[in-house]
């Protein structure tokens, strides 16, 4: 709040003086009342007049008070949006991945909302609540003590049941953000995985986990009517100006009877005690109200409490070349985060322990090995996605933590195997991390990479929304534009993540094509999960278990017997497999498809 606590102030301040000009205004219409009662043949036009101006002020001045309050709240929004961003920049990605998608979306979202709708709707509503009872009851008090007291024992009453309607708010707030965070994951884990709950349980397993979360938040929300609805409503009904009214009428009405109370003094204790009431309505959706933005911002402050990577303002050496070197480099990804609740987790198995290696500056090295042997962790610590445990990741002779984000960012591209296109153009997908980039470079880059031709192709070209994640264009497309942006980026250490995985046969000669390009005269690592990709690479580094076990090229490591070796050979033998098919007594035939080897 500290960047628009001036702006917070001067709402309430405005919506204070409201609340005293809407006070004058009942003061001045019962002292219109009390002349016009004593029969004095003259027309209270002074009295009058003062209600109407105070009434006019007090509307400009509450006015006022929540254009203010509203101009602060899209501010605080704004600020609070960019400000996490940013945090979130520099936190390490285990830290993101542990949070999830649906929870940082709440918290950028539906918490910065809440929090933006108390200062919004809220600061002049509590301005009012306070300052309207508080001067109305010294007034009673001035007209006549009698009627102050009858007026303070409904409000007192409706306050102590709106405490008990209250009771356990925080408690049941906490479950109902879980509960919502539930469903937005489920949603979107059900929405992301269409194709996959299409052909294979027609939604009924993805639907049963979304339905599941719906029951936990609908369940919720009932536990938390039945805790405070009964209450909630004999609050409201007793905060009604309507109940006060009717004791005060009483109560005047039999002073007056008996000449202990003067009409005109009645009938002001009157107007005053509605308007009181009337103030202090909202209390019981302000109390609210304070609840969640208390646990938005505690769940705010815990995002931006993340711990992040240390980056250096200044470097105090330029890395010397091209070169990478691991230096005994252990990690896990346990030990880089804590539970979602900020406890430490246990270690658990560490993904890489005792790397060493060098990639010499110019040269094109391969890391391969089974699934989960630590290839894509080597490969993400390089451009300093986490940090390491233990040992040292260097570029040019310079450990990577040293490096300002710019300069290490300048050293090292990256293509990844999935690759993620922002809803933008195409033009725009191509210059990120370059944007003041021309149009000749973007097209240049395209041609280089092998996407010129399809991008032309498009409805608007280079103009041509890509949808989200790249949705309008096809798998092979969406890496030929990565390649372009590397191209572009032209950056001289490349990390590429199996980029043709998943091409089909046309768009990997395209891919390959580009990616010879790409790494013309540049330090290169890739992930290789197809081996003969990889045959004439300078080095081959073979990883198990998060181990380096192997190192060398293809004709020593293939006639060496260990791990590579063994690869190689089931790479061979699956390469032989073909289709082929079986007659209908089951024996080979011409058609009718059969995996064989």
């Amino acid at each position: 709040m500290q960047p628009v606590r001036g702006q917070i102030r001067l709402a309430m301040c405005l919506a204070a003086t409201a609340a005293l000009l809407n006070l004058g205004s009942l003061l001045a219409l019962a002292l219109a009342v009390r002349q016009l009662a004593e029969a004095s043949g003259r027309w209270p036009v002074a009295p009058l007049l003062a209600a109407a101006a105070c009434l006019v002020g007090g509307y400009g001045m509450r006015l006022s008070g929540f254009n203010q309050s509203h101009a602060a709240a899209f501010r605080l929004e704004a600020l609070l949006r960019q400000q996490l961003a940013q945090h979130l920049t520099r936190v390490p990605l285990g830290e993101i991945q542990r949070w999830g998608a649906a929870a940082l979306s709440k918290v950028l979202q539906d918490d910065v909302k809440a929090l933006h709708v108390f200062v919004a709707d809220s600061t002049p509503l509590y301005a009012r609540a306070f300052v309207m009872p508080v001067c109305t009851g010294l007034a009673l008090l001035w007209l006549d003590w009698r009627l102050a007291l009858t007026t303070a024992a409904p409000l007192a009453l409706g306050f102590g049941v709106l405490a008990l309607a209250m009771r356990g708010g925080a408690e049941m707030g906490r479950r109902y953000n879980q509960a919502r965070e539930q469903v937005s994951a489920a949603v979107i884990e059900f929405v992301q995985a269409m194709p996959v709950v299409r052909s294979f349980d027609t939604g009924q397993s993805t639907f049963g986990r979304y339905r599941q979360a719906l029951d936990g938040y609908l369940d919720v929300l009932t536990r938390w009517y039945r805790q405070a609805g009964f209450s909630a409503r004999v609050s409201f009904a007793v905060l009604n100006p309507l109940p006060t009214l009717l004791v005060l009428l009483w109560l005047g009405g039999w002073l007056l009877l008996r000449g202990q109370l003067a009409f005109g003094i009645w009938v002001g204790a009157l107007l005053l005690s509605a308007g009181m009431a009337e103030a202090m309505m909202p209390m019981m959706m302000l109390r609210q109200m304070v609840e969640k933005a208390q646990l938005s911002a505690a769940r705010i402050q815990d995002v931006l409490a993340l711990p992040v990577q240390p980056v250096p303002a200044a470097c105090a050496s330029v890395p010397a070349d091209a070169g990478v070197v691991f230096d005994n480099v252990s990690f896990g990804y346990a030990q880089q985060t804590g539970s979602a609740d900020g406890a430490d987790e246990p270690p658990q198995e560490r993904a890489l322990s005792g790397v060493s290696f060098r990639v010499e500056p110019g040269t094109v090295t391969a890391l391969v090995g089974p699934s989960g042997a630590g290839k894509t962790t080597v490969a993400r610590l390089i451009p300093r996605f986490w940090d390491v445990l233990e040992g040292q990741v260097s570029i040019g002779g310079v450990d990577v933590r040293a490096l300002p984000t710019e300069m290490l960012m300048a050293q090292v591209g990256f293509v990844f195997q999935d690759t993620f296109l922002f809803a933008d153009t195409v033009a725009d997908n191509i210059r990120l991390g370059v944007p003041d980039a021309d149009m000749r470079a973007v097209i240049e880059a395209a041609t280089a990479a092998q996407a010129h031709a399809f991008i032309q192709a498009l409805p608007k070209d280079y103009d041509t929304p890509v949808g989200e994640r790249g949705a309008a264009l096809s798998g092979g497309q969406r890496q030929r534009i990565a390649v372009a942006r590397a191209i572009l980026q032209n950056r001289p250490i490349l990390v590429l993540d199996e980029p043709t995985a998943f091409a089909d046969p046309e768009n990997e000669l395209a891919l390959l094509t580009a990616l010879a390009a790409l790494m013309r005269g540049k330090t290169v690592i890739i992930v290789a999960h197809r081996l003969a990709t990889v045959r004439d690479v300078d080095q081959i580094l073979v990883f198990e278990r998060g181990r380096l076990v192997e190192s060398g090229q293809h004709a020593a490591l293939a006639a060496g017997g260990g791990v590579y070796a063994r690869l190689w050979e089931h790479h061979a033998q699956a390469r032989r497999w073909a289709l082929r098919g079986t007659d209908a007594a089951g024996q080979p035939a011409d058609r009718a498809p059969q995996v064989v080897p």
